[in-house]
């Protein structure tokens, strides 16, 4: 279909984050965090990070984001920078403006916003 470099970030187990909001937390305030971090949960605030973000299916994220790749399988609403990839799976939504160097929309995902691409 189409090759999307970064892919070592898609094959990322639940095991290999030091730290997942786990499914029945809700979460409200600031997370800044380097390492990649993983949200099944629910969350609002806002998220700074200069490490890689999950949202998992099934999580709702209301937050500005701000990372260094983001990955989303479940709900976000807010805005999403990232500096490498921002990746939204068929399963995904962001109702947000997306800003990256990469941008992948798979057949499927909701997104409702403005989209701009930087050069890297």
């Amino acid at each position: 279909m189409f090759e999307v470099k970064d892919t070592d970030f898609f094959d990322l187990e639940e095991d290999d984050f030091d730290t997942v909001l786990a499914s029945d937390i809700t979460f409200s305030g600031s997370i800044c965090f380097t390492r990649p971090f993983m949200i099944k949960g629910t969350m609002d605030g806002s998220i700074t990070a200069t490490g890689d973000l999950v949202v998992d299916s099934g999580a709702c994220v209301t937050a500005d984001i701000t990372a260094r790749r983001v990955l989303v399988r479940g709900k976000v609403t807010g805005n999403i920078e990232a500096k490498g990839l921002v990746f939204v799976t068929s399963g995904g939504s962001v109702f947000g403006d997306i800003t990256s160097e990469k941008v992948v929309l798979e057949p499927g995902s909701v997104f409702s916003g403005r989209c701009t691409m930087l050069q890297s």
